[in-house]
């Protein structure tokens, strides 16, 4: 009878241990496995909803603080600077024409814009994602001489319709821009903020001017373009792009623009938890081996002591 107790106390701690570890396994197993949420291809025959979000415009403006209203400049482009309500696109505008946008970060923005010879209104307006605009904010007057190029005529103008554009990533993002002024032929330079190449493409007349890109991952990219003509003179136009989709890495781009970045987070204090709950039954039970196992070889010593007596 005493070794039957003592073969089934022995037996207790390794079976503890290993309902311990199939527990563990059967929690961390299925965390282990967690995937993101698949995006199927439409088939044929299938029907697509599309949903519109409706929020009330901004509230807010942008206000400028550089240039100061009067100031007067013999070089362009020059640093439009100023604060602004916190993720809205802030458009600048020259003369009633759009010459640059960027995406307000850290409640303030800035960017390089182009100016006209003489007088120049400059103001800007906020837009969220739906592209309402906000309130327009303060315009401040600047002046801009030109002398060193006086003797070829206009400067060069490089505008565009639109501050923001989008396309899904791995696709053709499209972008119009009107060109004017100047001398051609006219050479291009633009910087789509993702780390690519710099695009480099020429046009032989001024007018409407088409550039193209793709964007690889998904994300809000800053894009700097630049066009100068056979003269050397320069124009300067800074946009913002979006490339829509499932961000799947983070991408820094030069000016500091990033993508978002999709992570999935594993449960795995269960567990932990687990297993801070059978430490002491666990403890408890190696303890009672413990004492039954001296027990048992007590009962055993006492045994062979009186056989040998009754020898």
């Amino acid at each position: 009878m005493a070794h039957k107790i003592r073969f089934s106390a022995q037996l207790i701690v390794p079976i503890t241990v290993g309902a311990c570890l199939l527990a563990l396994f059967a929690y961390v197993q299925p965390t282990a496995a967690i995937t993101a949420i698949p995006n199927p291809t439409p088939e044929a025959g299938s029907y697509g909803l599309e949903a519109t979000k409706t929020q009330p415009p901004p509230t807010e403006g942008a206000t400028i603080t550089s240039p100061s209203n009067g100031a007067g400049f013999s070089t362009s482009p020059i640093t439009v600077s100023g604060i602004c309500p916190a993720g809205l696109l802030v458009q600048v505008y020259n003369n009633g024409v759009m010459v640059g946008s960027t995406m307000c970060a850290n409640l303030s923005f800035s960017m390089q814009v182009s100016l006209f010879t003489g007088s120049n209104a400059i103001n800007a307006i906020v837009y969220d994602d739906l592209g309402q605009a906000g309130p327009t904010s303060n315009t401040n007057t600047v002046t801009y001489n030109n002398t060193k190029f006086s003797a070829f005529g206009a400067l060069i103008t490089l505008t565009s319709t639109y501050g923001r554009l989008s396309a899904p990533a791995g696709a053709e993002l499209s972008w119009p821009l009107q060109l004017s002024g100047g001398t051609g032929p006219y050479a291009f330079s633009i910087d789509w903020g993702d780390g690519s190449s710099v695009d480099l493409k020429s046009q032989s007349l001024a007018g409407l001017v088409t550039i193209e890109h793709v964007y690889k991952n998904a994300g809000i990219y800053q894009t700097n373009i630049r066009a100068t003509d056979v003269n050397g003179v320069t124009a300067f136009l800074q946009v913002v792009a979006v490339a829509n989709g499932v961000a799947t890495s983070s991408t820094s781009s030069s000016n500091g623009a990033t993508t978002p970045t999709t992570s999935v987070t594993k449960v795995v204090w269960i567990p932990a938890v687990i297993a801070v709950i059978l430490l002491f039954p666990a403890y408890w039970l190696g303890r009672r081996s413990e004492v039954v196992s001296i027990r048992n070889k007590l009962l055993k010593d006492r045994d062979s002591y009186e056989e040998k007596e009754q020898e």
